[in-house]
């Protein structure tokens, strides 16, 4: 009889389990490798965005705000093939405060467009998280009906920490949707800030949404936001609403008059409209016309392009300066040193980046 206190003993016995399956499906990998789409070439994504296939305009645009070398050296090629397809548009920049409805305005705004046979794509620039650097991108949710649109198409990009809430990239991609066939580019800022500047440099007409009773209607005036917008347009006018749209709408027009007349010397309109109940909303499209009409006669739409495309050039160059300075791994290590220094008193500021600056254009000669 066996010692039950033996230590190779035990009282413990493990049967034996009903015989569980692997894991992963090991059939199903096999057919998603075999069913794995291709990754399209260059000039098929270039031909692909001229005969307007969405799939692979959506391609180029993900190529465009990539940052990784590979990516952007592509992204360089395909929008140089399709910048002389482009520039066939009306290009509106709409902002506002957040609470205004823009998102509503623009599906009301884009649904009638559309009926008239325009095609027209919306670039939602999302603000992206200053800890975690992500966007949520929800635009799409808040404008189901214009999603579902076949002649819209409607593109959420992260401002991924540029100026004010702007893509980076936004020009290159208004260029690859004109170069599709979208005939009518809106570009939404993230909210009234900074982003207004850059927004402004690329479009042709500039929408500002604003709301009656929100007690900024003639505060808004000491703002140069104000000084930029085309027209000026008091939403949420439907109601018990209506009486303080028509109030504001007064006053804003009013506080005009005492503005200097903007460059393109046309005098912006105020309007008031219900993306609710769908009112005002042709009135505003006519307004458009009637700007675009306009400025082309008086040589204003073209000169204003020129003058665009010439400061994205000059905007180009600093942020390429600004990137290869940053990532230049031969200052990576005299930057730190130069910031220790900078911290500790022992040299200013403005002496420091003079150095790093001679230091680094000197190591390019």
């Amino acid at each position: 009889m066996s010692d039950p206190l033996l230590p190779n003993k035990t009282a413990l016995t493990v049967n034996d389990g009903i015989p569980q399956p692997p894991s992963v499906n090991e059939e199903m990998v096999q057919r998603l490798k075999q069913h794995k789409r291709r990754e399209p070439s260059v000039e098929e994504i270039i031909e692909g965005i001229k005969k307007g296939d969405r799939g692979l305009l959506s391609r180029g645009i993900t190529l465009v705000e990539s940052n990784l070398p590979r990516h952007q050296e592509m992204a360089r090629t395909i929008v140089d093939q399709c910048i002389g397809y482009s520039g066939k548009s009306i290009r509106i920049g709409i902002t506002g405060v957040p609470g205004v409805g823009k998102s509503s305005f623009i599906e009301a705004f884009g649904t009638y467009i559309t009926s008239l046979g325009h095609k027209m794509a919306v670039l939602a620039i999302d603000p992206s998280s200053e800890r975690s650097k992500g966007s949520i991108l929800g635009d799409k949710t808040r404008m189901v009906e214009l999603s579902a649109n076949a002649n819209a198409f409607i593109r959420p990009s992260p401002s991924a920490g540029a100026l004010g809430g702007l893509a980076r990239k936004t020009r290159e991609t208004i260029l690859l949707c004109e170069a599709a066939g979208f005939d009518v580019i809106l570009v939404e800022t993230v909210g009234v800030g900074q982003s207004e500047t850059a927004v402004h440099s690329m479009v042709d007409y500039f929408l500002l949404l604003a709301l009656a009773g929100a007690g900024d209607e003639l505060q808004g005036i000491k703002r140069g936001i104000m000084e930029m917008a085309d027209t000026i347009v008091i939403t949420k006018a439907d109601g018990t609403n209506i009486d303080k749209a028509q109030r504001a709408k007064s006053e804003i027009a009013a506080a005009l008059h005492f503005m200097p007349c903007p460059p393109s010397g046309w005098r912006p309109d105020v309007l008031t409209c219900s993306a609710h109940n769908n009112i005002g909303i042709d009135k505003i499209w006519e307004t458009v016309l009637k700007f675009k009409s306009f400025v082309t006669q008086s040589g204003y739409f073209a000169q204003n392009r020129n003058e665009q495309a010439r400061y994205w050039m000059h905007q180009t160059i600093r942020d390429e300066l600004n990137h290869r300075f940053y990532h230049d791994k031969e200052l990576h290590h005299e930057i730190s040193v130069m910031e220790k220094d900078v911290v500790n008193g022992k040299i200013s500021s403005f002496e420091a980046a003079r150095l790093l600056l001679d230091k680094y254009f000197w190591e390019k000669k």
